[in-house]
This record gives structure tokens, sequence and C-alpha cells, in this order.
């Protein structure tokens, strides 16, 4: 089962919100003077008419009817232009808090660490990159304008009820019991329910994702069953998750029906009572009960968009708890490999086995590492290539050759003994300056929608066509790009010029060439090419990367032939390790791995 990404708390959640709105204070302040000069000019109504019944009830004929109408409908009016440009600054508004939350969320996704995301699987990303994103912008976008035009409304209407008479306002008071406990009861079930809800469409969507991506592998081993009763487990899931914050709904909604509702009735018999008690006028009344009917819109308003408020706060708490959590950094170097006591020696500074810092070194000592707790794939492995030395690693599949290069690239942690660069834990370093480091290139390769030369040159905008042409000529693939339509400015990737998996590995390569790490670690790299040009293209990529460090994970042993140095492992650990002529030599592990692939001629 993967592993869910961390989701935000509700202090966590408040805070960035906070944040959100001091980002943007001069357009909220003019969204809040508008929203509120429409609540202004929409109370002026009931209190003229008000002023109308009183006069009338008087038998005052001085009452200028006609005058009090017109300026009941110039009020109208002017309500309704400065609701026009409320709701347009409020909408502005959104579209920048929501244009700045997409561009943090992607900040985010592209900080995670490889091994957490392969931990989370698919489908928690993918729901987090699509329904949540969705849902948050209709939240930004409507909920929160909408709810911040109900409390601005209903604290102006409130404060004309005041104005009016304060025992007037006596009667809506009845329903505050009502709808706090109702608010409360929904507010402490809402926010994990709809978290539940979101977190069982994450388990749908993964368990859809892997049964498409493994169709031909669940058909060869007959496991349509297993998979179709994966998926109607996690459909009960989320009809469960989605019947219970239903019937939050049909609990919480109902209720506040009636409580927004009996504060129309209360001031109308309550104040009826006052008028005949000679404590307030009729017109007051009028005015009262009419504010107490306005009060009905923004106070509908805004339980509606509370529940919409919820699903955006689970969402963006979801959002938000991917900031680039980073695995556990594994003990200080320094404090697992103590300096000998005395007076220092003199010279430069080296590292744990005396090898001068500074060279970009990398070294794993110790290293024990398991995917679940308990079952450890490596076992104490100690590994420390020279600088500018090319290693090859070998053995059978499942060994644990692709773990440990991954260790060794800082994709993972350690759980016992540390991968360093210079004496530093690797994956203590900011992900930035661990890949000037070192680069992991796999057999996995993503080409981007864009031109081939953005494709090659985003490890390096700042690359000139040269610079593109020289990488792309160290992996071979000059040829080919040079017969496409329009050269470098060829678009590739969805809906462009097609790359076959091949042309994809090499730009995966040339990329790697540009960036120009000091160590690469290269797990089956090339594994798409056809045998004869991949050992061309080693040969050629060894050129041009004279001198840098290369780990190269590997099955096609040539790779081994053409190293200075070649580690077997086997069942989580090295078991031989030196240059090639030397482990035919002893006849080990590695002798018998050649004899199989190559014959028994060295």
């Amino acid at each position: 089962m993967a592993t869910a990404l961390p989701v935000a708390n509700a202090a966590q959640v408040r805070r960035y919100a906070r944040t959100l709105a001091r980002r943007h204070p001069g357009a909220l302040t003019t969204a809040l003077a508008l929203h509120g000069l429409a609540a202004a000019a929409g109370l002026a109504g009931p209190r003229l008419l008000g002023a109308l019944v009183e006069g009338v009830s008087q038998g005052d004929r001085s009452t200028p009817v006609d005058q009090i109408v017109l300026a009941i409908v110039g009020f109208v009016v002017a309500q309704s232009v400065l609701l026009r440009l409320a709701h347009i600054a409020s909408a502005r508004l959104g579209e920048r808090v929501l244009a700045a939350l997409r561009e943090e969320f992607v900040d985010r996704i592209l900080a995670l660490p490889l091994a957490t995301v392969e931990r989370a699987g698919t489908g928690d990303l993918l729901t987090r990159t699509s329904r949540d994103v969705s849902a948050l912008s209709r939240t930004v976008r409507l909920a929160v304008p909408e709810t911040l035009i109900a409390v601005v409304t209903a604290g102006f209407v409130l404060g004309a009820l005041l104005l009016v008479g304060p025992l007037l306002v006596l009667p809506c008071l009845v329903a505050v019991p009502v709808l706090v406990a109702g608010t409360r009861w929904y507010l402490r079930r809402a926010t994990a329910g709809y978290l539940r809800e979101n977190a069982a469409y994450s388990d749908i969507t993964d368990g859809i994702s892997e049964t498409v991506e493994g169709s031909r592998t669940t058909e060869a081993l007959r496991q349509e069953a297993r998979r179709r009763a994966r998926t109607d487990a996690d459909i009960r899931r989320s009809y469960a998750a989605e019947r219970y914050t239903l019937w939050l709904r049909t609990i919480f909604f109902p209720v506040t029906e009636i409580g927004y509702l009996v504060p129309v009735v209360t001031t109308l018999v309550v104040g009826g009572w006052f008028y005949l008690e000679g404590w307030v006028s009729l017109g007051q009344v009028t005015a009262a009960t009419l504010y107490a009917q306005q009060l009905i819109e923004p106070v509908d308003r805004l339980l509606a968009w509370l529940d919409e408020l919820q699903i955006g706060g689970a969402s963006l708490a979801r959002l938000l708890g991917v900031a680039a959590p980073a695995d556990p950094a594994p003990a200080d170097f320094a404090l697992a490999n103590p300096a000998p006591t005395g007076a220092a020696p003199a010279g430069p500074a080296r590292d744990g086995t005396g090898y001068p810092l500074g060279t970009g070194r990398l070294a794993a000592r110790d290293v024990t590492f398991a995917y679940r707790e308990g079952r450890d794939v490596l076992h104490g492995v100690t590994l420390v290539p020279e600088p500018g030395e090319r290693l090859a690693m070998v053995g059978p599949s499942g060994a644990g050759k692709s773990t440990l290069g991954r260790l060794l690239a800082g994709v993972h942690t350690a759980r016992l003994g540390a991968v360093t660069v210079d004496g530093r834990p690797l994956t203590g370093l900011p992900l930035t300056e661990l890949r000037r480091h070192v680069a992991l290139v796999t057999q996995e390769h993503h080409v981007f929608i864009g031109t081939l030369r953005e494709n090659v040159a985003m490890v390096r905008p700042s690359a000139t066509d040269a610079d593109v042409r020289a990488a792309l000529a160290a992996v071979d693939a000059l040829d080919w790009t040079d017969a496409l339509p329009d050269g470098l400015a060829t678009v590739v990737g969805a809906g462009g010029h097609p790359l076959t998996a091949a042309q994809a590995q090499q730009l995966a390569l040339a990329r790697l060439v540009l960036a120009d790490p000091h160590t690469l670690v290269l797990d089956e790299a090339t594994s798409l090419i056809d045998p004869r040009a991949a050992r061309r293209l080693e040969r050629s990529l060894a050129a041009v990367l004279e001198g840098r460090t290369v780990i190269a994970i590997a099955h096609r042993l040539f790779s081994a032939h053409d190293a200075d140095r070649v580690a077997v492992v086997e069942d989580g650990r090295i078991t031989e390790l030196g240059p090639h002529a030397e482990l035919l030599a002893r006849g080990g592990s590695y002798a018998d791995l050649w004899r199989s692939w190559h014959g028994p001629r060295s």
C-alpha cells in the first residue's frame, strides 16, 4: 500500500491564508470596501420604507412619498453597480491568489525527493494535482469572495438594526444558539470527513492507474478478479466517505434553514407586541422586520458556502502538505566517524578515510537499507569510488544494484551507515546542490513538451546552441536530430514530433552531459538502445566524461569490461570488487557471470 503524502494541520492552513491576505493588501482592501459600500447602499431602502410607513400611519400628509420612492430606486441602482464592481474586484483577487497557489504547488512538487514520490504512488499525487487544485480553484474564485460578501453584508445589516432600535435586535438573538450549535457540530466533523473523502479518491486513482499500466501483466497472470476486487473495495470506501459528508450536510442545512428564518418571525411578532406596549414605533417595526428579512440572504450565502470552504480547506491542507518532505537525514558523519584525539595534522582537510576534501569524493560506508521495516535489502555495504573512476556494478536481478545506485545518488536514505560527498551526508544537502554533485539517469525518461533545444538545455538554460549540439554529439544523437524538420527548434513531446524510446534515452544522456556533475550514476541508462549502438554510445560518453566519476549499473557486461573496477552485488552485499581481469582470474561470481554472458573467452 502506498504511503500518502503529508497533510498540513489547521494552524498551518490558517497561517498560510493570513500570508496570502498580506500579499495583496490593496486588492483585498478595495474588494472589502466595495462590498461594504454595496451593503450600505442596500440598507437605505428598509430605513426609508420604515419612515414612509411611519408617516402614513401618523397621517402626515407632508411626507414626500415620491422623493422617498425615487431615493429607494436610486439606492437599489447604486447597490447593483457597486455589487458588480465588488464582484469584479473579488474575482481579480481570487485569480491572483489562485495563480500564486498553483505556482507554489508546482514548486513543491518539483522539490519532492524521488523516494517520497515513489512511496506515495501516483494516485495521491495525481489527485492533489487535479481534484484538489480544482476544488481549491472553486473555493478561491467563488467561495472566499461570496463569504466575504456575506460577512460584510451581515455586519452592516446588524449595525443598521441596532440603529433602528436596540430592543428590536433581541428577537434576532433567538436564532443564535441554533446557528452556533449547528455550525460547531458541523465544523468539528466536516474537515476530517472531507480529508477522508479525498484520500479515498486518491486510492481509487492509484488502483485504476496501476490496473491500466499493468493490464498486460494482470491478464497474463489471470489476476483480473483481484484487480476488480481492489477497485470495488476502493469504491466502497469512497462511497462511505462521501455518504458521511452528505449525511453531515443533510443535518446541517435543515438546522440552519430554521435558524435564519426564525428571526423574521420573532421580529414581526415581538416587534408587534413592543409596538402595542408603546416601546417602539410602527416604522421601527417595519424597518426591523425588513432588515431581519434582509439578513437571511447573507446568512444563507455564508452557510451555503461554508461547506465549500470546508472542501477548499481540506484541499489546501493536502496541497500545503506537499512541502518537499525530505527523508530523515542520517546521523552526522562527523559523529559516526570521530576524528582521533590530539593535534590535527597539517595540510588540507580530509574525510573519514584521510582523502582530501573538496575533490567531490562520493563514499558509502556500512549502509543498510530497507523499503519495509524489518526487511533489509542492503546489508552493511561499503563502496568508495575513486574520483574520476569508472565503476561498474553488476549482479543478478534483484541483488540490490539499483537500490545501491539510488542511495549513491541521494534518492534514498540509508537506515544505517551514511553516504557522503566530501565528508558531508548526501541527503542533508539542498536538492540544487545535491544535483551539482551527483546525477542519476535511469531507464525511465520523459520528453517534455517543447523544442528539442529546450528539452536538452533545461538543466542549463544559459547554454548556447553550440553547447546543446556538443552534448547531443557526445551521445551520438546528431544524425537524427539534424534530420528533424526544424532541427533544434523541432517541437517534441506530447502532440509534437514523436521520438523513439532510444532517442528519448539519448536526450536524457545529453541533458546529463550538459548538467556536468562530477559524479554520475547510470542505472541501465542505455538499455533501450541496441547493443552495438549502446557500446558505441558508452565509448563516446567515456571520452566526454573523462575525469568524472561514473557508476554504471548494467546487465550488459561490456560496461564492466571497459570499467576501471567492477563491483559484484549479490543478495544486498558487495561480494567482489576489483578490475575486470583480476575478477576473471579469481574464478568467482563475476567470472561465472562473464562466461554465461560472453562465452568462455575473456
